[in-house]
């Protein structure tokens, strides 16, 4: 009798499987990330960065506060108070978990545990008034920053594992080529797969190649196209993102694979724009943060992030 009650049971069971198996299940799709992600009012943001999985960072180029959000939910709060006289400019996150500023016309740079906002280290690469360090790349072996009045970089080595080095163990690279025309105001730096370094020239409209051993430096062919206003650059495989801030502009440009000249496939633009500074990818998007040069900053003038389809 048991035998022949399990074999009745067990077609039952098969065909109950079967059916909870291939019932449809009530579908959740996933909620889309915000096009538009607010920042505090009067904020004044200038570098934005990117870190693990959604978590996105930007900094005040008014007071250097540095504000945390997360890409999915919008939400955010402020990560490193703002101190008068600590503008903070670009900001890049490196492999150990640290937030790298440069500190505009403070003059240096400066790194934060991105975790807690403690900070960690700090390097004053000149005291020359006037001097305005903008932009940043971190590499393997170095840490590399423009500054927008001088024709130089500014060069922070990592020892091993990324070792942050001494406060004084910097060197400033003097530039030499086309690099080194005055007044173009050295603006977004990114790194080329063959260790050379990618500049934008923000009056001038180039972009330049720099070698980062020796300084010296050459144009990059656009084919005429300027690309004057040029603020952050976003590299990846071989297209580049230039972020044209007054200009309200991101152009999309195809570089060759010497990484020598390139061609522009695209220009995005629309009234979301509204002088962006620079921006960062996460997946099939392009986050730019909107600097608002064009209007004067109070405390209660709006600025946002906005995505971009890359």
């Amino acid at each position: 009798m048991r035998k022949r009650l399990s074999l009745l049971l067990v077609p039952l069971v098969a065909a109950a499987t079967l059916i909870s198996v291939g019932a449809p299940a009530t579908a959740h799709p996933a909620k889309p990330f915000p096009a538009r992600i607010a920042l505090p009012d009067g904020f004044t943001p200038e570098g934005l960065t990117i870190g693990r999985g959604t978590t996105v960072f930007v900094g005040s180029i008014l007071d250097g506060a540095v504000w945390r959000g997360d890409l999915r939910t919008g939400r955010g709060s402020v990560l490193i108070p703002g101190t008068p006289g600590t503008d903070k400019a670009g900001l890049k996150l490196d492999p150990q978990g640290r937030l790298w500023t440069a500190d505009f016309s403070g003059g240096g740079a400066s790194v934060y545990d991105a975790g807690t906002g403690a900070k960690l280290a700090h390097y004053q690469f000149t005291d020359v008034p006037g001097s305005y360090v903008n932009d940043l790349v971190i590499t393997q072996r170095a840490v590399y920053f423009t500054d927008s009045a001088r024709q130089v970089l500014y060069v922070v080595p990592l020892g091993p594992g990324g070792r942050l080095p001494a406060p004084t163990a910097f060197r400033v690279l003097p530039l030499s080529g086309p690099a080194a025309t005055p007044d173009v105001y050295h603006n977004g730096i990114v790194a080329l797969p063959d260790g050379d370094l990618l500049v934008a020239q923000m009056l001038s409209g180039r972009l330049v190649r720099v070698d980062p051993r020796t300084g010296g430096s050459r144009l990059v062919d656009l084919g005429g196209y300027s690309v004057e206003r040029a603020d952050g650059l976003v590299l990846r495989g071989r297209t580049l993102y230039v972020i044209r801030n007054l200009t309200n502009v991101v152009a999309v440009v195809r570089m060759n694979a010497g990484y020598t000249a390139g061609v522009v496939q695209r220009e995005i633009t629309g009234p979301q724009l509204r002088s962006p500074a620079t921006g960062d990818l996460l997946g099939s998007a392009l986050y730019v943060v909107n600097g608002r040069f064009d209007v004067e900053s109070t405390p209660s003038t709006d600025y946002d992030i906005v995505r971009l389809p890359a």
